[in-house]
């Protein structure tokens, strides 16, 4: 057996990979922050159709797009590995004891987060990048260039108050989910130190507040705009 694979048949490997490909998911929801953002530039959805485009057509983007899957894969079989295997590792007593005095409401349930999350992402992938690449969208010159008017679909989607709340209810649970996993990343890696990991947990629980508060923002004001 290779010294790969006994990595990751361990509960450290399974830890680390965990703890890796939470960090590759943190730095796409920077990213696609940035992009969504351009969704509230008053200007038709010029800039948020220019961004989509150019998105599906990067070799780069695409190929990072098809890694990112995979990692997102990756997280929820190893998320599900460990589980199983921390529950196995329990003690009998464990339960009869009060965990909130030992561990947060967010690390005691981020299996049922991270589901919850799975979730919102299937239906997020199906009424977007599904309509987008195998549906009939409507498309809008930008200059000489014809592309898919992917404004104009979240557009109608955000007009459901239905579905806005259920993104924002969903940013919710995205938000205790990196409310324990960004601060857990670093310990996972070693990087935990007295001086610095207040720090670390300080700047873990600003993401977890910001990055969700600004993606839920989005829907919500599209939808006051649509009104």
């Amino acid at each position: 057996m290779s010294w790969v694979t006994k990595t990751l048949n361990s509960t450290l490997g399974q830890k680390l990979l965990m703890a890796l490909t939470g960090f590759f998911l943190i730095l796409f929801l920077v990213v696609h922050l940035a992009g969504n953002l351009q969704l509230l530039i008053p200007d038709n959805g010029e800039s948020f159709n220019l961004y989509a485009h150019n998105m599906a057509i990067n070799n780069f983007i695409r190929s990072v797009s098809i890694i990112n899957f995979g990692l997102i894969l990756l997280h929820v079989v190893y998320s599900v590995i460990l589980t199983k295997h921390n529950k196995k590792a329990r003690p009998v007593g464990y339960a009869e004891t009060d965990a909130s005095t030992n561990s947060t409401w967010a690390s005691r349930n981020m299996g049922i987060l991270g589901t919850l999350i799975l979730i919102f992402l299937l239906v997020h992938l199906r009424g977007f990048w599904y309509r987008l690449k195998f549906g009939s969208p409507d498309k809008v010159l930008l200059g000489d260039t014809e592309v898919d008017n992917a404004f104009i679909i979240v557009v109608e989607a955000f007009k459901n108050p239905i579905y806005v709340g259920f993104y924002v209810i969903s940013m919710v649970f995205l938000a205790f989910h990196l409310s324990h996993g960004f601060a857990s990343a670093f310990q996972t890696l070693g990087i935990n130190h007295k001086k610095y990991t207040p720090l670390i947990q300080k700047v873990g629980l600003g993401f977890a507040i910001l990055i969700p508060t600004l993606f839920a923002m989005i829907p919500i004001v599209m939808y006051i705009q649509s009104l």
